[in-house]
């Protein structure tokens, strides 16, 4: 095979969590196109997944679905089961998996606290945990990576920048900086990388009202310098560079994709 024109992820088996919509979707079809067996963990809508199981076959690749919801253990050790069986191991996980429930402080209920937390920092950690046992059950595999495991997990501009009215998300993206990088130092002896993506904001479902009229955009759009809103497939496409080997020496980084949005653009004159 011409090394010029292999596909960058060839023989190499991926997880996405929250995959069948939004950046999760954008990601999968990303691996996909360069050579991946991709996974796509979902918790509803059982025909968008079938549907972008069609589509990454009828291109030539391999997909299936795993149902699961990434905060509960039993489920996430069952989705690694279920994937093993199929691909046989794993080589890149996308910790994509997030929800939002909004509210000010001082009316924001316990549950909707908790759930933020469960699924967004918690449902990263019960993913990277088994994927990390098979990285380091099945150690490097040279002819596929010049790592021994890929972990990719989807942070936010707001583990740096605060936001009001969503106290629960930006914790649970803080705690995902430092889940992220505290693992990235564990794990670097074993030639596992670990990673984050930062998006800023992108056009999906979960930020609709933001996008969605022209004055809403407008509004968004003083917040980002760079004068237009992120699509999913910015995100694919770094998720897929950041999961093969030409980001090999990269660990322990979160990378910013957000227009220039982490660049105070209150600033922009002076102050």
């Amino acid at each position: 095979m011409d090394p010029f024109n292999r596909k960058k992820l060839s023989g190499q088996s991926a997880l996405v969590t929250g995959a069948n919509s939004g950046i999760g979707r954008a990601v999968a079809f990303a691996l996909a196109a360069e050579g991946a067996s991709v996974a796509i963990n979902y918790v509803t809508d059982d025909q968008a997944t079938q549907d972008m199981i069609r589509q990454i076959q009828a291109s030539g690749g391999k997909a299936i679905g795993l149902k699961g919801d990434v905060s509960q253990e039993g489920d996430v050790q069952q989705m690694f089961r279920d994937l093993i069986a199929a691909f046989g191991t794993i080589d890149i996980l996308v910790n994509n998996a997030g929800i939002q429930r909004d509210a000010p402080l001082h009316t924001m209920a316990l549950k909707d606290w908790q759930r933020v937390i469960d699924v967004n920092l918690t449902g990263q950690f019960l993913c990277s945990r088994e994927a990390a046992r098979e990285f380091l059950r099945r150690g490097l595999v040279p002819e596929r990576s010049r790592s021994a495991g890929k972990i990719i997990c989807m942070s936010s501009v707001h583990e740096v920048i605060p936001w009001s009215g969503h106290v629960n998300y930006a914790s649970s993206k803080g705690g995902v900086m430092l889940l992220m990088k505290s693992m990235a130092q564990e794990l670097a002896p074993f030639k596992i990388r670990v990673n984050s993506i930062g998006p800023g904001a992108i056009q999906t479902p979960i930020n609709k009202p933001a996008w969605d009229t022209p004055q809403a955009l407008d509004k968004l759009l003083t917040l980002i310098p760079y004068g237009r809103i992120g699509e999913p497939e910015d995100v694919g496409r770094l998720a897929a560079w950041l999961a093969s080997d030409d980001s090999e020496y990269i660990t322990g980084t979160t990378i910013f994709i957000d227009g220039g949005m982490t660049l105070f653009p209150g600033f922009a004159t002076n102050g």
